[in-house]
């Protein structure tokens, strides 16, 4: 599941992802607030970290200047 389209947006579930990072979580508590199942969050918080929109830091993810940007 990509959370990244081929034209550089990103897709329902990252968003859905990236709002629920504009506060620091765990990856539990990112997948009750998407409302994403967590094997699927574990999956595309790669791609989120490897395109620079999260940042993870002591166990909890949040949204990065850039994935704000994504959002607007």
């Amino acid at each position: 599941m990509a959370c990244i389209a081929p034209d550089g947006s990103v897709t329902r579930p990252g968003r859905k992802m990236l709002e629920a990072m504009k506060a620091p979580r765990a990856l539990e508590d990112v997948a009750l607030v998407a409302e994403i199942p967590l094997y699927r969050v574990r999956s595309v918080i790669r791609e989120l970290l490897d395109a620079g929109l999260a940042e993870e830091k002591d166990g909890l993810y949040s949204i990065t200047d850039k994935g704000l940007a994504k959002l607007m």
